[in-house]
């Protein structure tokens, strides 16, 4: 019998508990772990009710590590799941290590007390993992994740050379809230907040935070959006595993409104990861703005409209020049009724069952470091039009 331990009881964590329980049915075994557990046993009732199948719950605390440890001792998982915080991302691989089990996540790691986030951290452990004959997949959700594979399977495909690549997130979503954020309040803000670099000409160049911005017009009467340059963790082993790449961007959509907001917390100093005295305590004004904001997790209920995410992919095939986007329009209330999440939630979690799916079955499967492009995108590719999260490719460039 397969078993997963999912680490992380969030609006991701849901997402991949119902959608392992609808893969594998009672053929498996599901945990889901988290430090409060009445999360946990709020999304296994959910599961249960949606599809009829039991799912196991834990109290973790991940930053632990020989808790840790001894969970996926006494579980034995095909694959832990790591769905929790980019911060838990290094103690969960040396969990994995010590217990001899295989690992993915959905986002590279970051250090709490720095806003900056890269895979040297995690390339380092590749001997590591090699030599315990592990394997640990990095990135395995939307974006990062889906757009590493839309860019591997453009280049397989339709391309003899890959020389431009422009990824654009676009949240056509209406929570109805003055102000939130679509996922962790936390890493979104500290994510938006940093310096954009984008690859040009061989080397990474670094601008002020959405210093630039363009409108998009999205496929299918998604509607036109603004979006703004940011950095994105993809670009950084995008552009080491596809040499042939000149230039590389990642651009994202915000309302008027968002950034308004995000102005002024940020001027009143609500979005700094520096410790504050305050009541004789110390506190993290961030993560005190986090706790007020309202749950991501809770929006599902009230979100209307649809995202659209994708890879605009330019190069050459047979000597002539060509252009090819990659997308796909996800619906913010069909997800909310499938699975109970909104969309935001669902397209990083469906992404994260289906890598976790392919190393079980051993098709995506070798030990050591990987990230999402090294692989054969065609199993997944496959998956993602199976699983709920169908794509389309057309010729053209939508940002000419």
């Amino acid at each position: 019998m397969k078993t997963v331990l999912i680490v992380g009881a969030g609006g991701v964590g849901s997402v991949v508990a119902h959608k392992f329980a609808a893969k594998l049915g009672n053929s498996g075994r599901i945990v889901l772990a988290s430090r409060t557990l009445g999360k946990c046993e709020a999304i296994a009732k959910s599961v249960r009710e949606r599809t009829g199948v039991e799912i196991g719950t834990a109290e973790l605390d991940a930053e632990e590590v020989p808790r840790t440890v001894e969970l996926l001792e006494r579980e034995r998982p095909g694959v832990l799941v790591n769905v929790a915080l980019p911060y838990q991302d290094l103690v969960l691989m040396d969990a994995c290590l010590e217990a001899g089990v295989d690992y993915l996540d959905t986002a590279n790691y970051e250090p709490r007390n720095e806003a900056k986030f890269e895979y040297k951290w995690q390339w380092g452990y590749e001997e590591r993992f090699a030599a315990a004959g592990r394997m640990a997949l990095l990135g395995s959700g939307f974006d990062p994740g889906v757009t590493n594979v839309f860019t591997a399977y453009a280049a397989k495909h339709h391309f003899d050379e890959i020389h431009e690549l422009d990824i654009v997130d676009v949240n056509g979503g209406d929570h109805g809230q003055a102000f939130a954020t679509n996922f962790n309040p936390e890493i979104n803000i500290r994510e938006v907040t940093a310096p954009c670099r984008h690859w040009e000409d061989g080397r990474f160049v670094e601008t002020a935070a959405l210093s630039e911005h363009r409108r998009f017009t999205c496929p299918e009467e998604v509607g036109t959006y603004s979006i703004y340059r940011m950095y994105h963790e993809e670009l950084e082993s995008l552009t080491k595993h596809i040499p042939t790449l000149r230039r590389a961007s990642f651009w994202m959509s915000f309302s008027d409104n968002y950034l308004k907001h995000l102005e002024v917390l940020q001027n009143t100093g609500l979005t700094s990861i520096e410790p504050v005295e305050y009541e004789g305590k110390s506190i993290i004004p961030l993560q005190f703005l986090k706790a007020v904001l309202p749950d991501p997790g809770g929006l599902g209920k009230t979100t209307t409209g649809r995202t659209c995410i994708g890879c605009i992919v330019r190069g050459v095939r047979d000597g002539e020049p060509k252009t090819v986007y990659i997308y796909n329009i996800c619906d913010h209330a069909r997800c909310f009724e499938e699975v109970g999440s909104q969309a935001v939630s669902y397209t990083t979690g469906v992404p994260a069952m289906i890598g976790a799916s392919l190393m079980l079955d051993g098709t995506w499967r070798r030990p050591g470091v990987w990230n999402m492009e090294q692989f054969d995108p065609d199993p997944f590719m496959e998956a993602l039009n199976r699983d709920g999260l169908p794509w389309t490719l057309v010729e053209g460039d939508p940002l000419a």
